[in-house]
């Protein structure tokens, strides 16, 4: 994830916009590039097609590829059994752990220097260092507002708040009733909401494609998957 990162990073440190927005710029990107990654990798655990696919190989004799929704879970929310589990099987757990921390980072790097560092700068920026990259806005420079109100800002605003409501559903607290709400959002607890929220993610990877279609300074489609 730290070469994804780099890759991405260099590449725009490279480029006119760099010159514009800095490198608020460049990390928001580098952020985005390994948000790719680790939102495809945490879905393997539940992808039943792969999983199959991948019990008929050799490695299903060093990968516990019938623990995949334990897996999924654990690497989510859960921690207090890790102590039981085999020693590959740990291994891994803390690996996808990595990457659901990561995503989580991922997120507030990629946002926060949207909203408060490049989207700014691009907003305040001169005419001179606006004409290097005024052809990406056709030649209209953006208010705050219509960048917060395009697909891409609605979209990635959007996400952000759908993640937080999956993610904190998922916790342990809320999922178990350990923490008592009063009413009536003693209904936001309990494994109901946490299933019912878990949903959501499917409008979140919707969004994800949708907000990566439309991406600020690229314009080639081919360009938007792995070099947006």
């Amino acid at each position: 994830m730290a070469g994804l990162f780099t890759w991405k990073f260099l590449q725009y440190r490279r480029r006119a916009a760099f010159q514009v927005m800095g490198y608020c710029l460049a990390t928001a990107k580098g952020a985005a590039e390994t948000l790719k990654l680790n939102m495809a990798l945490i879905l393997l655990p539940v992808c039943r097609n792969i999983l199959t696919w991948l019990r008929s190989t050799r490695a299903k004799l060093v990968l516990p590829f019938d623990d995949n929704i334990n897996f999924h879970k654990v690497n989510c929310t859960q921690t207090e059994y890790i102590v039981h589990l085999p020693g590959i099987f740990l291994m891994m757990l803390f690996q996808l752990q990595i990457i659901a921390y990561a995503i989580g980072v991922g997120i507030l790097l990629h946002a926060v220097n949207h909203l408060a560092c490049d989207f700014p700068r691009l907003i305040n920026s001169s005419p001179e260092k606006f004409a290097l990259i005024a052809s990406d806005f056709d030649n209209v420079k953006p208010t705050f507002k219509s960048l917060l109100t395009g697909i891409e800002g609605v979209t990635g605003i959007a996400m952000v708040i759908l993640m937080a409501i999956v993610f904190t559903l998922a916790t342990s607290s809320f999922r178990r009733n350990v923490l008592k709400l009063p009413p009536p959002f003693s209904r936001l607890t309990g494994f109901n909401a946490f299933w019912y929220s878990h949903h959501l993610l499917a409008v979140v990877y919707v969004l994800l494609l949708v907000h990566g279609t439309f991406v600020f300074l690229v314009h080639q489609w081919w360009q938007k998957t792995v070099r947006a």
